[in-house]
């Protein structure tokens, strides 16, 4: 991603950073109480008006991972949740959190990755990554999960990503899936997932990309 593609928002200890190609403006940030990020105000961010532990917390809720924080000390660094989930949100795309490694990513100089949106509805211009055409298209998928998987020994370790070309994203690792309403629903190492926006058994690819000739350039 190129650097007009970012915001570096300073402070003494803390700069924030916000990549734009990756937000879809979830609203995590603006609707968190605070001075952090307020809507109008130039800068938009200013790190110094709140504590560490506030710039942390805030910054983290954000989904998609467009925006990151940099301790000019090193001395702090965001770490990927213990569990590796995959939620289907409601007719939109899936937030993905964990010990993520997408590949096709490092064009972003956002690996290591920890939050990521990745599309579904087979829209985005900026595959894998959701940029919100699924409201102008109007896709729909209310996010259930029905299979459950097979169970996990544990949660964490990588995640590998990758998008096969014109079709599913292939997950390697432990994974859990969530559905919409938030229940974990599905467990495994290994599963495809539709990336077209056709699958009759969404979240689950079942070769639908092939049938509509779907293409992710």
């Amino acid at each position: 991603m190129s650097e007009n593609q970012k915001s570096r928002y300073p402070g003494n200890k803390v700069d924030v950073v916000w990549e734009r190609r990756l937000c879809i403006h979830i609203g995590e940030c603006g609707r968190a109480k605070g001075e952090l990020f307020v809507g109008g105000r130039k800068p938009w961010c200013v790190p110094d008006l709140v504590s560490q532990e506030e710039v942390l917390d805030v910054v983290e809720r954000c989904p998609t991972g467009a925006l990151t924080y940099h301790f000019k000390d090193s001395s702090v660094s965001e770490q990927p949740d213990e569990e590796n989930t995959v939620t289907v949100t409601y007719n939109g795309p899936y937030f993905m959190r964990g010990e993520l490694v997408i590949e096709g990513a490092a064009e972003t100089n956002t690996q290591p990755a920890f939050r990521a949106a990745l599309c579904r509805c087979g829209r985005s211009s900026y595959k894998p990554y959701c940029d919100n055409s699924h409201e102008e298209i109007g896709f729909k998928d209310y996010g259930a999960v029905g299979e459950a998987g097979e169970p996990l020994v544990k949660g964490g370790g990588p995640l590998t990503v990758k998008p096969l070309k014109n079709g599913p994203l292939m997950l390697a690792g432990n994974v859990t899936i969530k559905a919409s309403s938030g229940r974990s629903a599905w467990t495994g190492t290994k599963v495809a997932l539709c990336r077209c926006g056709a699958s009759d058994n969404k979240p689950f690819c079942d070769g639908s990309h092939s049938r509509i000739g779907f293409k992710d350039e």
